[in-house]
């Protein structure tokens, strides 16, 4: 599932991080069964690394908007 980046910004703080933690250990995950040739489905693995890098940016917009602020 794609999150997009209106439904990643409606989370608090906390959600993201946990989501973030979550989210890299499932490619943890992904990437040994790779390594394995038991993954079936290898797309899951680009939407994954989307998703992290979807959090992440929102997470550094709100750190700019918090320095800006001071």
């Amino acid at each position: 599932m794609s999150l997009s980046a209106a439904e990643i910004r409606s989370m608090s703080r906390e959600e993201r991080l946990k989501l973030l933690n979550e989210l890299r250990l499932e490619l943890m995950k992904l990437r040994a069964q790779a390594v394995m040739g038991t993954l079936t489905n290898t797309s899951r693995i680009r939407i994954i690394r989307k998703n992290i890098a979807r959090i992440l940016t929102v997470l550094r917009e709100e750190e700019i908007k918090s320095e800006e602020r001071r």
